[in-house]
C-alpha cells in the first residue's frame, strides 16, 4: 500500500531502490507516528471535520496500534512503503471508511516530521539524563581519587604535577557544555511541524494551537514553507550536537586507552571488562573503550552527512531528505549504548599508585621549584633561569618536602561548583 497510490503498479526496481530500508527505520517512529495521528484525529474532531463517533473509533484503533508497538508485535510488511501507510491500512482495516479519514488535512510530508520532531525531543532529553549520570559518576570518582597524583602532559611531554582527581571532574565539567548545546537543540526540534502539510498548508479550517498543546510542543512553526525547509536543518543542529558531546566522550576514551598502556601504567580495569589476543597471552586490550572512541568519532562525521544531503536543496521537499533518517537515527541510539558502556565502566576503573621518582618524572616539579624562588624573593624570571640552568646541567633536584607542600592547594577542587552549574 502507498499513501499515493493512483492505480498504476510502479516498477519493482525503482521501488525497491526508492523504499530502501524505510520499513525497518520507521520502527523507531512508530509510536510518533500514531501519537501525532492521535492529536491529529482530536484536532479534526474538534472543528468538525469527524464526527465524535468518528474520533472514538479512531483513537481506538490508534490505542490498539500503541499497543502493538508497545509489544513488539507491530511490523512493517514488504507490501507497506513505510509506517504511514502501514497505520492508515491497519485503521482503514479495522474500521472501514473511518480509517481513510486520518489523512484528511496533512501531507505525509508534515506527518513523518512532527514523528520525527517527537523522537528528536524524546531522546534528546533521553540523552540528557544519561549524560547527568555519567556526570555524577566522574564527580565520583573525582571526589574518591582527588588525592591521586597524575603526571601532567603537554605535548605528549611531561609536564607539570595534576591530579585523578582533576582530570575524571575536567571532562565531568566539559559534559556541561555539551549539555548546553543539546538543550539549544531541543529549542529548535521543540517546534510543532504538523498542518504545514507537503509544505504549503492545508485549505481545511484546521487548528494547529490544537495539536500544537495536544503534542505538548512548546511552540508550533509559524510558517508552513519554514516548516518543510526545517527538514535536514534540524538534523544538522542534532547532527551538531551529539558531535559535540562524541568528541568530549572520544577523548575521555582516548585518555583511558592511552592511560592503560604499559608505557603509561596510570590505569587498569579488572580482567573481565578487557579482551585478550589469539597469539599474545599477555595482552590485556581495552576494547570497550577503543569502540567507544570509533563510535564517538563515527558520530561526528555525521554533521557534515547532514550538510552535504541538504545543503543545496531548494524550498519545499525533496526525496533527498529520506536519506537523513537511518544514520541520525543510529546516532541517537548508538550515542544512548555509549553513555551507558561508559558509565558502567569507567565506575570499576583501578588507579594505580604511580611512582614519581622514576627518572622519566624528574623534571615534573621544576615549575613547582621555580615557584619556591620566587616565595623566597627571587623575580620569576630569575628563578626560571636558575631552573632551567639546573636541568641544562643535570643537576636539577626537586625538594620534595616544598613540592608536595602545596599541591593540594594548586588541585583544590570545587566540586560543588561544578555540580551547581549542570543544567536544570
Amino acid at each position: 500500500m502507498k499513501l499515493w497510490d493512483k492505480g498504476f503498479t510502479i516498477d519493482k526496481q525503482i521501488e525497491h531502490f526508492t523504499v530502501g530500508n524505510d520499513r525497518e527505520i520507521d520502527l523507531h517512529i512508530a509510536k510518533y507516528d500514531v501519537q501525532a495521528s492521535r492529536a491529529h484525529a482530536k484536532m479534526l474532531g474538534s472543528i468538525n471535520i469527524i464526527n465524535t463517533e468518528e474520533l472514538q473509533q479512531l483513537e481506538s484503533g490508534l490505542d490498539n496500534l500503541a499497543q502493538q508497538i508497545e509489544t513488539g508485535t507491530f511490523i512493517i510488511e514488504k507490501q507497506f512503503e513505510d509506517v504511514h501507510s502501514k497505520i492508515e491500512f491497519e485503521l482503514t482495516k479495522q474500521l472501514g471508511e473511518v480509517g481513510k479519514k486520518i489523512h484528511t488535512a496533512r501531507s505525509r510530508n508534515d506527518q513523518v516530521l512532527v514523528a520525527l520532531q517527537l523522537f528528536y525531543k524524546d531522546n534528546l532529553k533521553l540523552i540528557n539524563t544519561k549524560t547527568k549520570t555519567f556526570f555524577d559518576t566522574l564527580l565520583e570518582l573525582s571526589e574518591t581519587h582527588k588525592d591521586a597524583l597524575l603526571p601532567g602532559y603537554t605535548h605528549l611531554q611531561v609536564a607539570m604535577p595534576s591530579s585523578f582527581g582533576l582530570w575524571f571532574s575536567a571532562y565531568a565539567e566539559l559534559l556541561i557544555d555539551d549539555v548546553h548545546v543539546l538543550n539549544a537543540v531541543l529549542k529548535i526540534v521543540d517546534q510543532n511541524p504538523l498542518g504545514s502539510a507537503a509544505g504549503y498548508g492545508s485549505s481545511f479550517p484546521i487548528d494547529r494551537a490544537f495539536t500544537t498543546k495536544e503534542l505538548e510542543f512548546a511552540t508550533l512553526k509559524y510558517n508552513v514553507v519554514a516548516a518543510q525547509l526545517s527538514r535536514g536543518k534540524s538534523e544538522r543542529a542534532v547532527a551538531s550536537a551529539l558531535g559535540g558531546l562524541a568528541n568530549t566522550l572520544s577523548r575521555f576514551a582516548m585518555d583511558v586507552c592511552l592511560y592503560m598502556s604499559q608505557n603509561f601504567g596510570f590505569v587498569t580495569f579488572p580482567d573481565e571488562l578487557t579482551t585478550g589476543s589469539s597469539i599474545m597471552p599477555h595482552k590485556k586490550n581495552p576494547d570497550v573503550f577503543e569502540l567507544i572512541r570509533g563510535k564517538c568519532n563515527k558520530i561526528q562525521t555525521l554533521h557534515t552527512e547532514m550538510l552535504l544531503i541538504t545543503n543545496n536543496l531548494p524550498s519545499g521537499y525533496h526525496r533527498d531528505f529520506q536519506l537523513l533518517k537511518e544514520n541520525i537515527i543510529n546516532a541517537f541510539e548508538d550515542m544512548k549504548n555509549i553513555l551507558d558502556i561508559f558509565n558502567y565502566a569507567i565506575q570499576q576503573v583501578i588507579v594505580k599508585d604511580i611512582d614519581l621518582t622514576d627518572e622519566k618524572y624528574q623534571y615534573l616539579f621544576t615549575v613547582d621549584s621555580i615557584n619556591n624562588l620566587v616565595v623566597d624573593g627571587q623575580t620569576f624570571r630569575d628563578a626560571y633561569q636558575t631552573i632551567g640552568s639546573e636541568v641544562q646541567a643535570g643537576t636539577y633536584k626537586p625538594d620534595m618536602s616544598k613540592e608536595h607542600s602545596h599541591i593540594g592547594s594548586i588541585h583544590n577542587l570545587c566540586l560543588d561548583d561544578i555540580r551547581a552549574k549542570f543544567p536544570e
